[in-house]
């Protein structure tokens, strides 16, 4: 989901969910007590890496000769998820073997790049959910004194696949379905450490994948508008890092890129040009005189820098600007966003801002080369 479609809730207290890696684990455990006691398994309760204690409801239980498979769905709370109300599958059989193999079933993706805390070839079941399907297993099996059988599981998402196209995996190279994700096991609304962790994936992503050069975006329509901009840059060399930008940049300098491209709008990149390096609607205001004084560089008039110091959103300032031909101002604009990137990561980096409209127009477009290489062209 972009970040410019996601509308911030002022004061109403927020209903916190769990993620996939808890429920698939939830329904493993009532599998695999199923498997064993041949009773039927409608609820358990599972221990999640937060340590909290958390009880699930089943909502589907089928049984073979030689396995057990439950179902539960995905309450996701109050958070803007694809995954919400998914239905998640558990099935857990003997495989005749010591030990515990964990695999992905149909809409589970698979791992086909590098850079991600799975390896190439494997389910995209991250670490942390890996832990705890294995877990629970093994604390099941401890309780019945059966340490020395081994069981398969398969977790699968019958929808996963068209869930998948709602998401950016397909830019991380998972496919065929979604991710079994989670570090705490519960799902926290419009949690900024989780949109910062799935930004610094993007990065790494990008880093393993050898891309020289990265284009920022604030959403949706700006990475449209930079891949129409570089159009053989592969795709991994594409982040949405909607507000973090200083964030962003620190990361990919940390990846040894060293050319990074910030597409954007006038309301989030008047700030940039700031300083501002968050540029939630709440993190800072746009200072008019700032801006006053770029369109006086760019041949303001005195009246007109007086409009400008009136305005009410950088967009309406933008427009006076265009009106009066003054076009320069959106190069300095952009020039100065570059300049405070590259200040903020620490220097020696080529920073280019793309200053672009709603519907994605051109209005500016500067740079700053700090490295004294030729990386254009290089995504």
């Amino acid at each position: 989901m972009s970040t410019e479609e996601i509308a911030v809730p002022e004061s109403k207290p927020l209903r916190h969910g769990y993620t996939t890696g808890s429920n698939a684990t939830a329904a493993t455990k009532a599998s695999l007590l199923a498997l064993i006691t041949g009773e039927p398994v409608n609820e358990v309760e599972i221990l999640l890496p937060n340590g909290e204690r958390v009880t699930f409801q089943m909502v589907s239980q089928e049984r073979g000769e030689n396995w057990v498979e439950t179902g539960v769905i995905k309450d996701g709370g109050d958070d803007p998820d694809a995954t919400h109300k998914a239905l998640i599958l558990s099935r857990v059989s003997w495989n005749g073997k010591e030990g515990i193999l964990l695999d992905g079933g149909i809409g589970v993706g698979r791992v086909t790049k590098p850079g991600l805390p799975v390896k190439v070839g494997e389910a995209a079941i991250n670490p942390v959910p890996r832990k705890m399907i294995t877990g629970v297993a093994l604390e099941v099996l401890s309780d019945y004194k059966l340490e020395d059988q081994g069981v398969e599981i398969i977790i699968s998402v019958p929808d996963g696949e068209e869930i998948a196209k709602k998401t950016l995996n397909f830019r991380l190279g998972i496919v065929g379905g979604i991710s079994i994700l989670g570090t705490r096991g519960r799902v926290v609304p419009f949690s900024t450490a989780a949109w910062k962790a799935s930004v610094a994936q993007y990065i790494k992503v990008a880093g393993a994948t050898q891309c020289q050069s990265v284009a920022i975006t604030t959403g949706g329509r700006s990475e449209k508008s930079a891949m129409e901009l570089f159009p053989d840059w592969r795709e991994e060399a594409f982040i949405q890092m909607g507000e973090f930008v200083g964030f962003s940049a620190v990361l990919i300098k940390r990846q040894g890129i060293r050319h990074v491209v910030l597409v954007g709008m006038m309301g989030k990149l008047s700030k940039v040009a700031q300083g501002v390096m968050m540029v939630h609607s709440k993190s800072a205001s746009i200072d008019f005189n700032f801006l006053a004084d770029l369109a006086e560089q760019a041949g303001a008039s005195e009246e007109l820098k007086e409009e400008v110091r009136g305005c009410n959103t950088a967009t309406q300032a933008g427009e006076l600007m265009s009106e009066a031909g003054l076009h320069q101002f959106f190069d300095l604009l952009a020039t100065k966003c570059s300049e405070e990137i590259n200040k903020h990561a620490g220097g020696e980096m080529k920073v280019e801002t793309v200053l672009i409209t709603l519907k994605g127009d051109l209005l500016g477009r500067g740079e700053i080369d700090d490295t004294g290489n030729d990386y254009r062209d290089r995504g």
